[in-house]
């Protein structure tokens, strides 16, 4: 994914002469065709990612389009008081990127978790949280951040994350995509851990449950459109993010929900636990350690469905 972010930062950069490119001492080597392309607009700010977010504001303020990237804790938590008040108290079109988010470092330890860092943005005024699910959305959420009016957070994996759009989708920040049809169960993502969704369906659906995948790969502002659809045509839904379930998707949808008065639905969320993670290893060992993997969010929820949801099984909802 950071490749993808690279290569269309590169080509967008070569279209539009306002863009600059700040980074936070990292990403020297991935961004060299920028830099030979436009070499004046790439700013190595050093390990000073609060100077640099403030550096951001200003150069939006005097017209041109900052795109700030580092690793997703840097960018976010330790520089949160300058996006709060530089960036966001003036409403000014910064492009804030986060690599690695979620559990994606999980190899360095606590300190390179970012699992509270939606919950932090999300909370801000004006700011537009954005969390693609593959590569395509973020070329696409890429483009229309930087046309956007106003500051957008985009929240990236690391490498590796899979392709999961067939064909190039209708795409718009704030309008959530369909990624598989069901009739009896829907499940909601976002970010790089759609495709555990992805696998988790595969799962319900050999188990004989219909199953829906939405990716809501903003959650702010949230497709609330949608979200009725879904809640009054399902009796179960389930949340899944590599975030803390405080803040986070499970949090907007649940406030969202409680604004509405309730629906037909319940919730069932699959996400960080309320703790830290002390234990040091793969990305893959920190999902099962938080049971974000397929067979345990499939699982959870077949026996729901085979429980209380039995008699929804084989019926159009």
């Amino acid at each position: 994914m950071r490749n993808r972010f690279a290569s269309e930062i590169t080509r967008l950069g070569s279209e539009n002469s306002k863009i600059v490119l700040l980074s936070g001492d990292i990403g020297n080597n991935l961004f060299n065709n920028f830099k030979e392309q436009q070499n004046e607009r790439f700013i190595n700010c050093g390990i000073a990612e609060a100077n640099m977010m403030g550096m951001a504001a200003g150069l939006a303020m005097s017209g041109l389009r900052p795109v700030v990237y580092t690793i997703t804790p840097f960018t976010t938590t330790r520089c949160l008081e300058q996006i709060r008040v530089d960036v966001c108290y003036h409403h000014v079109p910064v492009v804030i990127v986060g690599t690695g988010s979620g559990l994606a470092y999980a190899e360095l330890g606590p300190t390179h978790h970012s699992c509270e860092d939606v919950s932090f943005l999300r909370s801000l005024p004006g700011m537009t949280v954005f969390c693609p699910a593959d590569p395509l959305e973020l070329a696409l959420g890429l483009e229309a951040a930087l046309e956007h009016d106003g500051p957008v957070y985009i929240r990236l994996g690391k490498k590796g994350e899979p392709v999961l759009h067939a064909t190039r989708p209708d795409f718009a920040l704030g309008k959530a995509i369909t990624l598989k049809e069901g009739k009896e169960l829907c499940l909601i993502s976002t970010g790089t851990i759609t495709e555990v969704a992805m696998q988790s369906a595969k799962r319900l659906e050999a188990a004989g449950i219909s199953t829906r995948v939405e990716s809501f790969h903003t959650v702010k502002p949230l497709d609330t459109e949608r979200l009725r659809e879904i809640f009054y045509n399902y009796p179960l839904v389930a949340t899944i993010e590599e975030h803390s379930r405080i803040g986070g998707l499970f949090g907007a949808i649940a406030e969202w929900y409680a604004e509405e008065g309730g629906a037909l639905a319940r919730i069932v969320p699959f996400a960080v636990k309320d703790e830290f993670l002390h234990e040091v290893g793969t990305q893959e060992i920190a999902r099962e350690r938080f049971g974000l993997t397929e067979e345990n969010i499939a699982q959870s929820l077949i026996d729901r469905m085979r429980g209380q949801y039995a008699n929804v099984l084989h019926k159009r909802v």
